[in-house]
């Protein structure tokens, strides 16, 4: 067997040479670009030719001391082939045994280079350097793969690398792993020095001589050092530069100069900021967000959780790992930002304390104390020490600057740290500077969100400074500003909001909200400023309508009018509104929010504020429309359209079509509906804005399914599903849970009623989920009515009565009947199925007599179609009845313009004729209301009226 590959080495095949000492691969001369990994596999696959070698070997050999999946070698082997060309004009390099491994298949030649002349160092016996001091690797690392495949390539390409990060993100041990993939490449020449064990800053050069076991006779130490390193090839690891920063940074600047062969990789808390010195940021290893439920299969695809399991079970924990494992794990990974020392050394706890144990002790900030390995160095065996050391090296500006910064709730921009930090002895320049060098030294992390910078401190990082004792007078000020500063960020936030189109755009606004909840707890709170509180709930209430964050806009809403402090007329109708709307939407129509409502309206009428007028007219409307008095809501929709006409907003306008539309609809009043609906969609756009938040709250999106019925109900159900399609994909995009939700649940009835259950089912499935994870109580149970209906139509109709009764149960509690008429001729649809015959007769009878005083009269045909059906199925069949309530219903679904009920009801009618043998009869019924369609022939309705007419001919 051939030996391992020599770093004076040069292996030829085909057009290739491999330069092992330069880790270079040339064709014909020319540099092939080769990544790390690629290299390395390379490598191992020449010393070894011929020779299968198992792909269990190579992973470990490839990727020492790092978990690596069989699909990163599969990938890795790929780009090698690609770069070599394997299988292009008949060349052959790589061959793959199927399940075991890889084999390097062409002819080599190998050839020796000229050693390298070694220099004699400065008093140092030794002719070469021939060992290395690495430290041990530091166990499994876990998705650090791609860091260190960048690493390798950055360090061959430029010589000098710092890996950045902050405190415990596992820069130490990168930088060791790498050290140790990287020996055989630098034959050996590894030199880590460890620069905690120093403070100070002028024995960095004598630090590094003596690691090189130099014996240094001379007072300039720089030099002399530089001037054994001149002709050295080799890797210099300087780890923990950040408290000798500019001492570290001075040498090795020198060393980049003036000893070309030198490769120097550092780790540090800042940046050299030297020339030549390439910078790397390690970022925290990736962990799942807490966006509703999590599977065990999810969570454990992230590095964060795996890093947690692994440690976990390492000390001996036992884990079932099921769902609610998972998403304790999760929720762990997540309060510890993905830091990797802050993970392990919660997991070292679970063995002790049990998982939900440990994490309930987070929360308590017991974890800072905890310990790690006692082979760690000192600064990391706990993470308090961890801060400690961090803290020690900040100026006292920047320890104030930092304190202060702990107020801050995840991300915030800039221009906010400068209002609110700065103050009591502070100036804004002051906070600039402070917050800049914190960045650098990885104190404050920073990342881009929209288009604007964000700045947030770590959780562990945020714990440390919240507990470290702080003047209370100062923190009361510090308090008031942060609440003042978000009060008008609210305010301005309520007139941008409308204008914000995706969930990028929205994303800082999302984030502000952690910042604006927690002053409001503050305000509210024991030494909080009340007044400061009402003034921010009152900017609050309207935003958090907007942003569909009902829980929280009722509960401070209710709180701030509970407060008993003076407020304003302005702003008790806000707070009024915001408490009856959130009230409707989570707990259905009440009497509660009913007064809040009213009472909002009357300030905004004795006000003469003609623009909330309008708006809180359209939020009586809804509530009257949800609770099933429709016409109530018609009275409502007409007050807003006549009010519209003297408002100088088109946004008023555009809310007046739109409830006016769909009031009209629900009455019956097709026409009506369909001018309203698409004049407002002629003028309207999602980014219409207003000073009237109310105005906008609604995007008009119940409108367009609105309008999508009534396209369906005059016979058009083709541009009825286009229409669907395109409401509930632009709610979508516009991330607006509540309006999503209902239109996902509405939509439902198009798909019902072309027939098209699959995409019914899609729509109804999504509703539910969306209801359930943003608490919308209501509308969560008319999701689950839907999937009792489609129980239903699909057969199974004793699974779906019962679960429709008790969906029905959970609306009417709520009095959200603003559905319920659908819902009831699916009952009694069900109950007939199941042999009830007579009880789903009366129970539509009630349903009709309902309809007649409630006012959603266009369910009416439908209604009578049903009831005819019905009476057909008796023991002793009243046909004469049924075809008097067909007949009726023809003649009122053309009344309507409702060529939707008139084909249903003309179907029925033409089977009930051609049975007692009027066949003409029936084709004349049948023929004009099949013939008025001019779309949709697929749809379930068009299929059954067209078989039957061939029948009849």
């Amino acid at each position: 067997m051939p030996p391992p590959a020599q770093n004076h080495e040069t292996i030829s095949f085909g057009p290739f040479e491999l330069i092992v000492n330069e880790r270079q691969v040339t064709r014909n001369t020319v540099h092939v670009e080769l990544g790390a990994r690629a290299y390395e596999i390379l490598v191992t696959l020449l010393s070894r030719p011929n020779e299968i070698i198992d792909k269990s070997e190579l992973i470990a050999t490839v990727w020492p001391g790092i978990a690596v999946e069989e699909g990163s070698l599969r990938f890795h082997v790929a780009a090698l082939r690609k770069a070599l060309g394997d299988g292009r004009d008949g060349a052959r390099y790589i061959s793959t045994a199927p399940g075991r491994g890889y084999s390097f298949v062409a002819p080599i030649s190998r050839r020796s280079l000229p050693a390298r002349r070694q220099s004699q160092p400065l008093a140092d016996s030794s002719a070469g350097f021939q060992h290395y001091n690495l430290p041990s690797r530091m166990g499994v690392m876990i998705d650090r793969e791609d860091d260190l495949e960048r690493l390798s390539n950055q360090l061959h390409t430029r010589r000098f690398v710092t890996i950045v990060g902050s405190g415990g993100v596992g820069k130490t041990t990168v930088a060791v792993a790498m050290a140790h993939q990287l020996r055989a490449a630098f034959n050996g020449a590894v030199l880590f020095v460890d620069l905690s064990m120093l403070s100070d800053p002028g024995l960095v050069a004598t630090g590094v001589a003596s690691t090189l076991g130099l014996s240094v006779q001379s007072q300039d130490v720089t030099s002399s050092l530089i001037a054994y390193l001149r002709d050295k090839y080799l890797l210099l690891v300087l780890d923990t530069c950040e408290h000798l920063i500019a001492a570290v940074a001075t040498l090795a600047a020198a060393i980049f100069e003036s000893a070309p062969q030198v490769h120097i990789l550092a780790t540090s808390r800042e940046t050299l900021q030297v020339d030549g010195e390439y910078v790397y940021r390690l970022d925290p290893l990736a962990y799942p967000r807490d966006d509703g439920e999590l599977s065990a299969d999810l969570v454990r695809t992230f590095p964060a959780t795996q890093l947690f399991v692994e440690r976990a079970m390492a000390s001996g924990a036992t884990l079932a790992f099921d769902d609610s494992d998972a998403a304790a794990v999760a929720r762990i990974c997540q309060k510890l930002d993905g830091v990797a020392l802050a993970i392990e050394l919660a997991a070292r706890r679970v063995d002790v304390y049990g998982l939900h144990q440990t994490e309930a002790l987070l929360d308590q900030r017991l974890a800072q104390l905890w310990t790690g390995p006692r082979t760690a160095p000192a600064r990391q065996r706990t993470l308090q020490a961890t801060l400690d050391w961090s803290y020690g090296l900040l100026s006292e500006t920047e320890r104030m600057v930092l304190l202060r910064l702990a107020i801050f709730v995840g991300n915030f921009p800039l221009d906010a740290a400068l209002a609110v930090v700065a103050g009591d002895g502070l100036d804004q320049a002051d906070v600039f500077a402070a917050i800049d060098s914190l960045v650098a030294k990885s104190m404050v992390a920073t990342r881009s969100l929209g288009t604007a910078m964000r700045y947030r401190l770590l959780d562990t990082t945020r714990a440390y400074a919240r507990d470290m004792e702080a003047d209370a007078q100062e923190t009361t000020a510090l308090a008031v500003r942060h609440a003042r500063y978000y009060r008008e960020w609210l305010v301005q936030a309520g007139s941008e909001w409308s204008n914000l189109m995706s969930g990028a755009e929205r994303a800082p606004y999302f984030a502000a909200v952690s910042n604006v909840r927690a002053a409001l707890e503050w305000c509210f709170g024991p030494n909080g400023d009340l007044r400061t509180g009402v003034e921010l709930a009152t900017a609050a209430a309207p935003v958090f309508l907007a942003m569909s964050l009902l829980p929280e806009c009722h509960h401070w809403s209710e709180r701030a009018l509970a407060a008993g402090e003076s407020m304003s007329k302005s702003e008790e109708m806000h707070l009024r509104a915001g408490l009856g709307i959130a009230s409707m939407h989570l707990y259905g129509e009440n009497e509660h929010a009913r007064a809040a409502l009213n009472g909002s309206l009357t300030i905004a009428q004795e006000e003469r504020d003609t623009s909330n007028e309008a708006g809180l007219l359209g939020m009586l409307h809804m509530f009257h429309f949800r609770g099933g008095d429709f016409s109530a809501a018609l009275s409502f929709a007409r007050r807003c359209r006549t009010l519209a006409d003297d408002v100088d907003d088109p946004a008023a306008l555009a809310l007046a079509r739109s409830i006016l539309g769909r009031s009209l609809l629900m009455m019956g009043d097709l026409n009506g509906a369909r001018i309203e609906l698409e004049e407002l969609f002629k003028t309207w756009s999602p980014t219409q804005q207003s000073s009237t938040i109310y105005l906008v709250h609604d995007r008009h999106y119940r409108a367009g399914i609105a309008l999508a019925r009534t396209l369906w109900l005059q016979g058009y159900p083709a541009q009825a599903v286009q229409r669907v399609q395109e409401f509930v994909d632009g709610a979508r995009q516009m991330d607006h849970p509540a309006s999503v939700t209902v239109l996902l649940a509405w939509s439902a009835s198009i798909f019902l009623w072309t027939g098209d259950l699959d995409n019914a089912e899609r729509h109804i499935d999504a509703s539910i989920a969306m209801a359930e994870t943003n608490s919308l109580g209501p509308l969560a149970a008319v999701g689950r009515a839907r999937k009792a209906q489609l129980a239903i139509r699909r057969g199974d109709a004793v699974d779906g009565v019962a679960s429709l009764r008790a969906s029905l149960t959970a609306i009417h509690a709520v009095r959200y009947e603003l559905i319920t008429t659908e819902f009831d001729i699916s009952l009694a649809q069900g109950l007939a199925a199941t042999g009830r015959t007579d009880r789903a007769s009366a129970y539509l009878d009630d349903t009709i007599r309902r309809v007649g005083s409630n006012g959603d009269t266009c369910y009416m045909p439908e209604l009578l179609r049903v009831k005819a059906g019905f009476l057909q199925s008796e023991a002793q069949p009243r046909v004469a009845d049924a075809q008097a309530c067909l007949e009726q219903s023809l003649a009122l679904s053309r009344d309507q313009g409702a060529r939707g009920w008139e084909l249903r009801a003309a179907h029925d009618l033409a089977q009930l004729l051609a049975g007692s043998g009027q066949r003409k009869a029936a084709r004349e019924i049948l023929r004009p209301a099949f013939d008025r369609f001019t779309e949709g022939f697929e749809t379930a309705d068009l299929v059954a009226a067209e078989r039957l007419l061939a029948d009849l001919s």
